[in-house]
């Protein structure tokens, strides 16, 4: 027996099974550009709502230390950068940093520098992280003079000398 004869002209186009998702409506579809919008604008509400709760609780702090600080007549301003959360934070439901809480049984990190690994000599810790690092990898930073582990510091090559920054005085 024979096959059956094409039914179809020769002209006709054939008709292909192609799968369109949602990436390619988005991408390709006419109203990609409102939903690629949309969600620029819910990721961007998201990344400010975050930053706007550890902000938050950085101004109460500071507020409460500087209702503090003023009565006592010294006039000082608290320190911004000794306010911020330091070591290991999570995010927690609020959408705030927490500090978390060593698991009780685990390993402990080892006690050597946290930047050459050396376990020998003595160690003081980070200004900026609390880690703590040999004197080897102590940088004074030329602006506030805090000591800080070559890991926190930026070195400044605009000047007609090199300069050692903290991260915090480099931004």
């Amino acid at each position: 027996m024979t096959k059956r004869a094409y039914p179809f002209a020769e002209s006709f186009s054939s008709q292909y099974k192609i799968h369109v998702g949602q990436k390619e409506l988005n991408h390709h579809g006419v109203f990609g550009n409102t939903y690629r919008q949309e969600v620029f604008e819910k990721t961007k509400d998201l990344l400010f709502s975050g930053t706007k709760a550890v902000m938050g609780k950085i101004w109460n702090i500071d507020a409460e230390k500087c209702s503090a600080i003023q009565p006592s007549g010294s006039g000082m301003k608290p320190d911004v950068s000794q306010t911020l959360l330091r070591g290991q934070t999570l995010i927690g439901q609020d959408g705030r940093l927490q500090r978390t809480t060593p698991v009780q049984g685990s390993v402990l990190a080892p006690v050597g520098c946290c930047v050459c690994q050396k376990a020998q000599g003595t160690r003081r810790p980070c200004s900026q992280c609390d880690r703590p690092a040999c004197p080897s990898c102590i940088q004074q930073c030329a602006s506030c003079s805090r000591s800080c582990c070559s890991v926190c510091t930026v070195i400044d090559y605009s000047g007609q000398y090199d300069q050692v920054l903290c991260c915090g005085c480099a931004s």
